[in-house]
């Protein structure tokens, strides 16, 4: 009995012992494997700040090896740094790239991320001609994407239908196309190309005409040719023959944006020919440059432009503060006499002014240099025609503030053909305000039924 005792004793003993022991081993290997994911966690964050992407991807041998900074996972051997990289944004939205060379072997998409990153502190992309594209369905699927870090060497960044686009610190060389930006769907606005080099490249940044958008007189679908809101800074550009710095296409709108500390290295290395820093094709409206330098190097340039402005080009941008250093074609060439804005110009502007009858003041004209208001300006009234007897021509001369008042106006009265100035003290009651004035407004009248009268207001002015 006894001994039957022990032996019922003994088994359970031991049954516990053993389940103790299991349920020791697991813990133990639970706490490793956590150990060893928080270690890697803690190695990445101390290499690269890596704790905040998910993917990390680093060379191994003759190909790559992808490690989830989530699960702590890391993969086989990847022959191909485009197959890792698709694989990075079909399961998460970030990659850290440890510093190394990635070959391309094919276009690689993200598509519909929000936050989107490819980040490194020196990781070399040789693109063999593919591209990287940030693409959204519109803008409202693909937003805040950042790119950091890399070198793209015959490789396009392309950043499609993706709002709030982040650039810095990147080197694009010899490239057809180093960074574009187009529209298929909706519009591309609010992006920032910071600290970032273009080096013998066709086209350094290209701003592209849309696709499949819509335009007044044009069927192009749903894209706009909108990259608004958007800054170029800090950035130099090394522009070879047959290429081009900056590209704003026909239809394309690069406006309300900003191109600052931006310097253009042209003519170097025995290059001479067929270079362009900056050609508008598209509008510009708004976009000042600031601090903006071209230099050229050539001694005897051919087709050598600072600023090429096109047919097309409605408006120019504003020149804030540029600077063209060395011998040039032209510096700003502009064939078909686009209207050129910047600190010190001036404009002259003519206008016919409609006559209004019995007494009636007639359709008003308004002089105005938007996105500019009027610092000043001296106009001239012409009155030309057969004055019937007793006929009396009226012109009236007001200001339109910025905040929309108006003026008390200056008449003119003609009674036959003949031309007057304004003068300083009438103007000092319009432009002595402490408002600021938007437009100059102009109509006329005649007291008869019928008049063969005519008015025309020309002048000179500045604006502000």
């Amino acid at each position: 009995m006894a001994g039957s005792k022990l032996k019922v004793f003994l088994k359970l003993f031991f049954s516990k012992r053993a389940i103790v022991v299991i349920i020791s081993a697991l813990l133990v290997l639970t706490v490793l494997n956590t150990y060893l994911i928080w270690d890697g966690v803690r190695q990445g964050n101390l290499s690269g700040g890596v704790i905040n992407y998910d993917f990390v991807l680093s060379p191994s041998g003759e190909g790559y090896k992808l490690k989830n900074m989530l699960t702590g996972h890391l993969s086989g051997q990847i022959n191909s740094a485009s197959l890792a990289l698709a694989s990075v944004f079909e399961e998460g939205k970030s990659v850290y790239l440890n510093s190394g060379t990635y070959v391309l072997t094919e276009d690689l998409y993200i598509t519909n991320k929000l936050g989107a990153k490819i980040v490194s502190d020196g990781a070399v992309i040789e693109g063999n001609g593919y591209r990287i594209v940030l693409y959204g369905d519109d803008y409202t699927f693909s937003q805040y994407g950042v790119f950091s870090g890399l070198t793209l060497i015959n490789c396009t960044l392309r950043v499609e239908n993706s709002f709030a686009t982040t650039i810095t610190n990147t080197r694009f060389i010899n490239s057809s196309v180093g960074l574009e930006f187009v529209n298929t769907n909706t519009w591309s606005e609010y992006s920032k190309v910071e600290s970032c080099q273009f080096i013998n490249n066709s086209e350094g940044i290209a701003f592209r005409t849309p696709i499949n958008g819509t335009q007044i007189g044009y069927d192009l679908g749903n894209a706009t040719g909108s990259y608004a809101s958007s800054l170029i800074e800090r950035c130099y550009f090394n522009v070879p023959d047959f290429s081009v710095g900056i590209n704003v296409e026909w239809l394309a709108e690069f406006s309300d944006s900003q191109i600052q500390n931006v310097r253009f290295w042209m003519g170097e290395n025995d290059y001479r020919s067929n270079q362009t820093g900056l050609r508008v094709a598209g509008s510009m409206c708004q976009t000042v440059l600031g601090g903006v330098v071209f230099e050229s190097f050539a001694s005897y340039p051919i087709h050598m432009f600072a600023i090429d402005l096109g047919r097309d080009c409605d408006p120019a941008p504003i020149l804030s503060s540029a600077s063209f250093l060395g011998n040039w074609t032209s510096r700003v060439y502009n064939p078909f006499g686009v209207w050129i804005s910047g600190k010190g110009m001036v404009f002259k502007q003519e206008i016919g002014v409609p006559i209004g009858k019995n007494g009636v003041f007639g359709e008003t004209q308004h002089i105005e240099r938007q996105p500019f208001t009027i610092d000043s300006f001296k106009p001239k009234i012409e009155a030309a025609g057969n004055f019937s007897q007793d006929e009396t021509l009226t012109v009236r001369i007001r200001v339109e503030y910025l905040d929309n008042k108006i003026s008390a106006p200056i008449t003119r009265t003609f009674t036959s053909a003949g031309s007057t100035w304004i003068t300083d003290a009438e103007l000092t009651r319009l432009f002595g305000s402490q408002n600021i004035v938007w437009a100059i407004l102009i109509d006329a009248k005649v007291d008869s039924t019928v008049s063969d009268a005519s008015v025309r207001v020309s002048g000179y002015g500045t604006p502000k």
